[in-house]
């Protein structure tokens, strides 16, 4: 009897060692790519568990598999979950589906669920709504009024936030974490620019500050989003758990400092016994709240306009600038002989007798400073800000490649892996090469949108692009000329997981002064 017993342990063991066998053997299977390097189709799980397995290299990985697919790749997503994508990076399809065809390739209600925290601002909107909130966004932003205020706003947040905080750092020899130092530089300007009050990010003490915390988390938790069924993100929101904990509270965040903005805003208006506007003082809040848009737009300037208009331009103005000069700054110090062209050419704009000293630069100084430009370009086009560009076409559709796309699937556009296709920028794509951009007669060269797409393209290009370029160049051409800039030895610089592109670790470095 005993012998029969140990005999059927025996036996279990065996069908249980071939159980786990069959099972890492399948998971094996599931998790290795084709032979063609590409990810492996599984039935139900479509290819998610390959893209799982690359998440955390996912700009890296989307580069490879669009390099060996022509720029156009279908992955299969789970079963009855609507998660099918066909990622492109093709510019006849980008021209395609930013130009050409627009109106069938809109942001779709699926990703304004996504990013529900953003509610009915530019960024989210589509069709009439987006189109009356651009218009006036525009009006606004090239007003004579906004470009003086950008120009002083970011002179004096350079002057009086940056350099001493940079003086300090450089005296007493301490490691700095100079993204940390763009985004409260880019959050202050924005903020002043939007609403006319100065937060203060940008502080000798580098304090704690919640809303900038809030303004990460929430970018992560939409990435996190976009990976998962929407029933699962879902039920997370409902029970409060996991990445939707973390949104929910970021959110109320956000809610109360805009809120409080508003407030002191509309009480400033009111309580205001001089009616003469300031020449030097010019905020996008005071605008919306005193124009006749109303009438003019049809929109309700209301609190909750107002909020999602305040928090869609804080997102735009302070993590383009905050992330493109992070990896721009990057880019020069790892390339010396670039970091040499780039001071040459400040050193030709500064009047005689004043390069041997510390100095801050005027927009009409950089303005027309080539190399710097063309510079800021090919980082761009490697780093862009923003990390992906994701549409719903509304219709059945072809695009040029021949691909055929429908309402149930998502088109995804990976910037990252756009700037680094051979295919488009030839053998030397992935160099940080500034000549790329500048022609034989010395001037910059236009890239048409679709082929750089850093800045959108279409109607939906970015109307804040010339800002974006003032204040990088002011910044750059500061820290380039006062400063060297060496980075922590053993600092690991990569990518993060989020929807806009930063470093995940940081930037960790030290400052020394070039000027006595």
């Amino acid at each position: 009897m005993e012998e029969i017993a140990f005999s059927s342990l025996l036996t279990s063991i065996g069908y249980l060692e071939s159980l786990i066998a069959i099972f890492f053997f399948l998971l094996f299977w599931a998790l290795a790519d084709n032979k063609h390097g590409l990810p492996r189709n599984c039935p139900i799980f479509g290819m998610f568990p390959s893209l799982l397995l690359h998440i955390h290299r996912i700009h890296e990985r989307s580069t490879e598999v669009l390099s060996r697919t022509g720029g156009t790749f279908f992955l299969k997503g789970l079963w009855f979950t609507n998660m099918d994508i066909l990622g492109t990076v093709d510019p006849a399809n980008v021209h395609y589906i930013m130009s050409a065809n627009f109106p069938n390739f809109p942001k779709g209600q699926e990703l304004k669920k996504i990013f529900d925290v953003l509610g009915d601002g530019i960024f989210n909107s589509d069709l009439d709504l987006w189109k009356d909130q651009r218009k006036l966004a525009r009006e606004m932003i090239i007003h004579q009024r906004f470009h003086k205020c950008l120009i002083k706003t970011t002179w004096d947040k350079v002057e009086n936030g940056l350099i001493p905080v940079l003086e300090l750092v450089s005296k007493e020899d301490r490691v700095l974490d100079l993204q940390d130092v763009f985004k409260r530089l880019t959050f202050d300007t924005t903020c002043i620019l939007l609403t006319g009050f100065d937060p203060g990010c940008l502080s000798l003490q580098l304090a704690h500050v919640p809303f900038l915390n809030a303004m990460d988390d929430v970018k992560d938790v939409c990435f996190v989003r976009h990976l998962l069924p929407q029933s699962v993100w879902k039920l997370q929101q409902w029970l409060g758990i996991g990445p939707e904990k973390k949104l929910s509270k970021a959110w109320e965040v956000l809610d109360y400092v805009i809120g409080q903005y508003v407030s002191m805003k509309r009480d400033e208006l009111s309580n205001a016994t001089n009616s003469k506007e300031d020449e030097e003082g010019y905020d996008l809040l005071t605008s919306y709240i005193v124009n006749a848009g109303e009438t003019t737009t049809g929109l309700k300037f209301d609190d909750k306009f107002l909020r999602d208009t305040m928090l869609n331009f804080m997102f735009a103005g302070r993590d383009t600038v905050a992330s493109g000069l992070t990896w721009f700054i990057w880019l020069v110090v790892t390339h010396p002989e670039i970091e040499k062209k780039i001071r040459e050419e400040l050193t030709v704009i500064i009047p005689v007798g004043e390069g041997e000293k510390r100095r801050l630069f005027k927009t009409d100084e950089v303005k027309n400073a080539i190399y710097l430009h063309a510079a800021l370009c090919d980082s761009l086009r490697l780093y862009p800000p923003v990390a992906f560009q994701r549409k719903t076409p509304l219709e059945p559709d072809i695009l040029p490649s021949g691909h055929h796309v429908h309402p149930n699937m998502r088109v995804m556009i990976p910037l990252y892996a756009m700037g680094r296709m051979e295919s488009i920028w030839g053998n030397d794509a992935s160099e940080f090469k500034p000549e790329r951009w500048i022609s034989n007669r010395g001037a910059v060269k236009h890239e048409p949108s679709y082929k750089f797409f850093s800045f959108n393209a279409g109607p939906r290009t970015c109307i804040g692009k010339e800002v974006a370029f003032t204040q990088m160049k002011i910044v750059a051409a500061t820290i380039i000329h006062n400063y060297q800039i060496e980075m922590m030895k053993g600092h690991a610089v990569c990518p993060n997981f989020s929807v806009m592109l930063y470093m995940k670790h940081g930037f960790k470095v030290r400052i020394k002064r070039r000027w006595t």
